[in-house]
C-alpha cells in the first residue's frame, strides 16, 4: 500500500541542483511519524508481540523514496523531546488543545529513531526546542555555507524558510505526495514571500497550535493587510489606519496576535552538537538494520531492498566485487575429483549448499557446494561425475557418523530423497539454529542471518536462500555464488554452536528437532490420500450456503449490496440501519469479525449474524478449495511442515494449511471425512494427549489440588468446578462445567478476565471473581502465574521444561498495551512450549519403536497436537499399543500424560 503510493512523491527540480552545492536533507520526525500513523492503517501494521508499525514503516518508505529521488549528501531529522518548550512557557495553552497519542503510536517514535541510527542518520532532540527549530537553525547554517536545503515537513511554519536555495517538501496526502514550496510556490499560494508567512500566521492564528485568531478574519484578510503595511511590525505601528469591525477586532486582539507571531517565528540559532558539515551521509550499520527490520516483522523483500537500495555504503562498493569476507574461496571439480576430496575432508563437519528445482515439482539438483574448515570449497554437477564419485557421495551423505551442516535441512533431505540419496548426520542445521536462539525472528533467510552473526554480506546472486539460487544466470556466477553459500553456512553452524551453548539449547536443537526435521520430510513424502469426490461435494455444499447468506443479507436489507466490501458493510450497518458505531478505523467503523460478534449482541437485526455465518462458510470453501487443489497426481496430499513459524515450538504447516481443519466444528469434522486410509493400508490411527496444557500447568505450579483432580481418574473440569463453585460433584451442571473448562484454558494460554468475559459471555467483575474463586482453591497456580512473570520480567525470557527460551522485551515496555501482551505471552508461552517439546518427544519415540519393530504402519501427520499414523494390514493392536506406550512414557509430569486413541477409514472416524 505505502510502496505503490510512494511512487507519487513529488519530482526533483533538477534545475536547482547546478553547480557543486552539497544537498542537506532535514525531516521533521514527529510530525511525519504522526501523518505516517494516519496514512495507513493501524490494524494492519503489528508485530506478534502487539507492537504497531504502520508510523515506522510509513516514516521509513517516505525517507528512502525521498533520498532515491533527491540524492542528498547530508542529512538529520529533529524530533520534539516533549510539549514543554519556550513556547509554552510564554503562552501555557500552547497545543493544549491537541488529543493524546494514540496507544498504537506510542513507542514508535523510539522505534524510528532505532531505524536512523541503523541507517547511520543524525538525528537531534534539543529540550525546550521544538523540531522546527533544530530543522530552522541548520538550514539557516547550511544555506550560509552554501549548501542547497530541502526540508520534509507537516508544518506549515516552515514555509518562512525557504529562499532560493531552501525548499519544503510539504505532505499533501499522508506522506507519500510531498508538494515542494519554492518562493515562488509560497507567493502563488498565499500571496506573500517566505519572509512575510510568519507574520500572515499571526493574524490568522493556528488551531493546530491552539494559538487564536482575529474573530471575522480569514487568511485573504490577513494576507491583504500584510500586503498593503508590507510587515506585520509596520501594521502594528499603523493599526489606527485599519477601518471597519475587522480594524476593531484587530485592535481588540492585537495583543494576543502580537504573541502569535513571537511564537510563530521559528528560533535560527539553536546550541547543537553538529552542524551541516557534520551530517555528511555514511553507510549503514547494516547488521544493527537487519536486527531491528527482524524485531519489527518487516519480511516485505522489497522494503527491505529498496532501504539497502538508498545505503550510502552500496555505492562505495564495486558492482560485480563480493563483499568483504565472502571472496570466492574455491573450485569447480570434474569426475574423478569428488571422491578424492570427500576422502580428504569428509570426516569432519561440511557445509552443504545446493541448487535444485524443488519449488517447480521435479526435486532435481544441478549444482552442489561443499566447504570444509580448511582448503577451498567445490561444487559439482551431481549428473556430470562419474560413478565412484557418485558413490562416494551418496555414502557421505548418507553416513551418520560424518556431520553435514545444512540451512533448511528438511528440504535437503526431500530433494535428495528425490535423487535416491538418504541423509544422516544432520549436525548442524542454521536455520533452526537461529530459530532456538531467537524464536521471535520472522525471517531465517540466510544472507541475513550472514549479516547479523558473522557480519558479512553476501553477494546479490549468494544472497538467496539455499537452494533457491535463480536459473539463467552466468553459470561460473551461480556456482561462486553457491560455493559462498556453504562457505557461509559451515561458519554459521560453528557460531550457532557457540550460541546454542550460551542460551542451553544444544541438546534441544540435537535431540529434539534435527531429528523430527528428518520424521517431517518423511511424513511430508508420505503425505495423505484425499477423497476428491468427498471434497468436491463438500465445496458445492459451502458454496450453495455462501449464496445463501448473500441471498438473505439482501433480504434483509432490501436491496443487494457487496457483502466483502468494508465501506458498502459501513453504508448498510451505521448509514441505512442505524446500528451502533464499532471501533472506529481510517475508513470510517470496522466490520471486522470480532465487531460483527458484538453488533450481534448490541441489536435484533439480523443482519450481523448473517454476515458472521456468510465469512465462516466462505472461509470453510476456501479450505476446502484449497484441499482440492493440493491432491497430488498420486491422489495424496503433500503438506509442508514448517518448524520456525511459531514462537513456542509448535508445529504449524502450510500449502495446504492443514491447522484449519478443526475438529471442534461440525463443518471441519465433515471436511476431515476427505482424508482417507490409502492404497495399500488397511486404517488410519489418530492419537492425542488429553488436557497436556493442563497437565504442564498443573506440573509446573506444582498445586496439589489441581494434580489431585488429575490423578482422581473422575472428569477433571467437573473435579475442579465443584472445588470451585463449593458444591458436589453430582450438582455441577453443564454451565458450572464450561465456565471452569473456558477458565482453565484461558489460565494457561493467558486470556485475562476481560478475554474470559468474552468467551463466556459475562461482565469483566463477573469473570475476575470467577478467577479470584478459582485462585483461592488453587493457590499454587496463582502463585506460579506470578512468578513465571516476574521471573522472565527480570531474565527478559521464558524457558520451557527442556530449556526452549521465548524472548520478551516489552515485559519491561512503557507501552501498557505492549507490555500486557507480553505478560500473556509469559505465561502461555512455558506450558504451551512444553506441550509442543512433549509432542515432539512422543512422535520420535513412536516413529523409533515402528522402526524398531519393523512395522510398515508410518505417520503422515501432526496437527493440533494429534498424531495421525497410517496402519498397515495386520498391525492395528501392535500400532495402538505401541502409541499408548510410547507416548505415555514420552515424558514424566506429576500429573500423568494420558493418551486417547481412535482408528477408521478416514480422518473423522479415526476420531476418539
Amino acid at each position: 500500500m505505502a510502496e505503490k503510493a510512494s511512487k507519487k512523491t513529488a519530482a526533483p527540480a533538477t534545475a536547482d541542483r547546478a553547480g557543486d552545492r552539497p544537498r542537506l536533507l532535514l525531516l521533521d520526525g514527529h510530525s511525519l511519524a504522526y501523518r505516517a500513523f494516519f496514512a495507513l492503517p493501524a490494524e494492519n501494521f503489528n508485530t506478534t508481540t502487539g507492537q504497531t508499525t504502520n508510523a515506522i514503516y510509513g516514516f521509513t518508505s517516505m525517507l528512502v523514496n525521498t533520498l532515491r529521488d533527491e540524492q542528498p549528501t547530508h542529512l538529520a531529522v529533529a524530533f520534539d523531546v516533549s510539549r514543554k518548550t519556550w513556547r509554552s512557557e510564554q503562552f501555557t495553552e500552547y497545543k493544549a488543545n491537541r488529543s493524546k497519542a494514540p496507544d498504537e503510536f506510542k513507542g514508535q517514535v523510539e522505534l524510528i529513531g532505532e531505524m536512523l541510527d541503523a541507517m547511520s542518520i543524525t538525528r537531534f532532540a534539543v529540550d525546550g526546542f521544538e523540531a522546527d527549530d533544530i530543522i530552522a537553525t541548520l538550514a539557516t547554517q547550511a544555506e550560509a555555507e552554501g549548501f542547497e536545503v530541502l526540508i520534509v515537513t507537516g508544518d506549515r511554519d516552515s514555509f518562512q524558510l525557504v529562499s532560493d536555495h531552501v525548499t519544503v517538501l510539504y505532505p499533501t496526502k499522508g506522506v507519500s505526495e510531498l508538494t515542494r514550496f519554492t518562493p515562488a510556490k509560497v507567493e502563488e499560494k498565499y500571496g506573500l514571500t517566505p519572509r512575510q508567512y510568519p507574520d500572515f500566521a499571526a493574524l490568522r492564528g493556528d488551531p493546530s497550535d491552539n494559538l487564536p485568531g482575529i474573530p471575522g478574519v480569514g487568511e485573504k484578510t490577513a494576507a491583504k493587510w500584510i500586503n498593503q503595511f508590507g510587515s506585520f511590525a509596520e501594521l502594528v505601528e499603523r493599526v489606527a489606519e485599519v477601518k471597519g469591525k475587522v480594524g476593531d477586532k484587530l485592535r481588540e486582539h492585537l495583543e494576543s496576535v502580537k504573541l502569535n507571531r513571537r511564537l510563530t517565528e521559528l528560533v535560527r540559532d539553536v546550541e547543537l552538537p553538529a552542524g551541516p558539515d557534520g551530517l555528511k551521509r555514511i553507510p549503514y550499520d547494516r547488521q544493527a538494520l537487519s536486527v531491528i527490520m527482524d524485531a519489527l516483522e518487516f519480511r516485505h523483500q522489497n522494503f527491505r531492498d529498496r532501504v539497502l537500495a538508498v545505503d550510502p555504503g552500496a555505492a562505495e562498493e564495486e558492482p560485480a566485487a563480493a563483499a568483504p569476507g565472502v571472496e570466492v574461496d574455491g573450485v569447480v571439480i570434474g569426475s574423478g575429483e569428488l571422491a578424492p576430496w570427500l576422502e580428504r575432508h569428509g570426516a569432519g563437519p561440511l557445509g552443504l549448499a545446493t541448487v535444485d528445482t524443488w519449488a517447480l515439482g521435479s526435486g532435481s539438483v544441478s549444482q552442489i557446494a561443499l566447504a570444509a574448515a580448511s582448503g577451498p570449497a567445490v561444487c559439482f554437477d551431481p549428473s556430470a561425475v562419474d560413478e565412484p564419485d557418485e558413490r562416494a557421495f551418496a555414502d557421505w551423505i548418507a553416513d551418520p557418523e560424518r556431520p553435514k551442516v545444512m540451512h533448511d535441512a528438511k528440504r535437503v533431505m526431500r530433494v535428495f530423497d528425490e535423487q535416491g540419496w538418504a541423509v544422516a548426520g544432520a549436525a548442524m542445521d542454521t536455520a533452526l539454529a537461529a530459530y532456538l536462539v531467537k524464536p521471535g525472528r520472522r525471517s531465517f533467510a540466510l544472507d541475513a542471518l550472514s549479516v547479523e552473526y558473522l557480519g558479512r554480506e553476501l553477494s546479490p546472486a549468494a544472497a538467496a536462500e539455499s537452494g533457491q539460487l535463480a536459473f539463467g544466470a552466468d553459470e561460473q556466477a551461480e556456482q561462486d555464488a553457491l560455493m559462498i553459500q556453504a562457505r557461509t553456512i559451515l561458519d554459521l553452524g560453528e557460531a550457532f554452536g557457540r550460541r546454542l551453548a550460551e542460551v542451553g539449547a544444544v541438546e534441544l536443537l540435537r535431540d529434539v528437532e534435527l531429528p523430527i526435521s528428518a520424521l517431517l520430510a518423511r511424513m511430508e513424502k508420505a503425505g495423505i490420500a484425499a477423497d476428491r469426490d468427498w471434497l468436491d461435494r463438500m465445496d458445492q455444499r459451502f458454496a450453495g450456503a455462501v449464496q445463501q447468506a448473500v441471498k438473505e443479507a439482501h433480504d434483509a436489507v432490501g436491496h443487494e449490496f457487496n457483502l466483502g466490501s468494508p465501506k458498502q458493510l459501513q453504508e448498510v450497518f451505521f448509514g441505512e440501519l442505524g446500528l451502533p458505531k464499532t471501533k472506529k478505523i481510517k475508513t470510517g467503523y470496522t466490520t471486522d469479525a470480532d465487531a460483527l460478534a458484538w453488533l450481534a449482541t448490541q441489536t435484533d437485526h439480523e443482519l450481523p449474524v448473517i454476515m458472521l455465518r456468510h465469512r465462516e462458510q466462505a472461509r470453510l470453501r476456501s479450505t476446502v478449495e484449497g484441499l482440492i487443489k493440493a491432491i497430488a497426481p498420486g491422489g495424496r496430499i503433500h503438506t509442508t511442515f514448517n518448524q520456525t513459524v511459531a514462537a513456542t515450538g509448535r508445529l504449524s504447516s502450510t500449502d495446504p494449511n492443514l491447522q484449519n481443519v478443526h475438529v471442534r466444528t461440525e463443518e471441519g469434522r465433515a471436511i476431515r471425512r476427505g482424508f482417507v486410509v490409502g492404497e495399500g493400508f488397511e486404517s488410519l490411527l489418530t492419537a492425542d494427549y488429553s488436557q497436556i496444557e493442563l497437565r504442564v500447568m498443573a506440573h509446573l505450579s506444582e498445586d496439589e489440588g489441581l494434580i489431585e483432580a488429575f490423578t482422581s481418574g473422575e472428569d477433571l473440569h467437573t473435579t475442579v468446578a465443584s472445588q470451585v463453585f463449593g458444591v458436589a460433584k453430582s450438582e455441577v451442571d453443564p454451565e458450572m462445567r464450561r465456565k471452569i473448562k473456558a477458565m482453565s484454558y484461558g489460565l494457561a494460554y493467558g486470556l485475562s478476565a476481560f478475554g474470559l468475559s468474552q468467551q463466556l459471555g459475562i461482565t469483566p467483575d463477573e469473570a475476575r471473581k470467577l478467577m479470584d474463586t478459582f485462585f483461592e482453591r488453587f493457590g499454587g497456580v496463582r502463585d506460579y502465574l506470578q512468578r513465571v512473570v516476574d521471573e522472565a520480567r527480570a531474565t527478559g525470557y521464558t524457558e520451557t521444561m527442556l530449556g526452549r527460551r521465548r524472548y520478551l522485551p516489552d515485559l519491561n515496555s512503557d507501552n501498557r498495551q505492549r507490555r500486557e501482551m507480553a505478560e500473556r505471552m509469559a505465561l502461555n508461552a512455558p506450558i504451551q512450549g512444553t506441550a509442543a517439546d512433549i509432542v515432539k518427544i512422543a512422535m520420535l519415540r513412536v516413529d523409533e519403536a515402528l522402526t524398531k519393530e519393523k512395522l510398515s504402519s508410518r505417520m503422515l501427520l501432526q496437527v493440533h497436537d494429534e498424531i495421525v499414523v497410517e496402519v498397515a494390514p495386520g498391525e492395528r493392536e501392535q500400532v495402538e499399543a505401541l502409541v499408548r506406550r510410547e507416548m505415555a512414557g514420552a515424558f514424566h509430569l506429576r500429573a500423568p500424560l494420558d493418551v486417547s486413541v481412535g482408528a477408521g477409514t478416514d480422518w473423522e472416524s479415526a476420531a476418539h
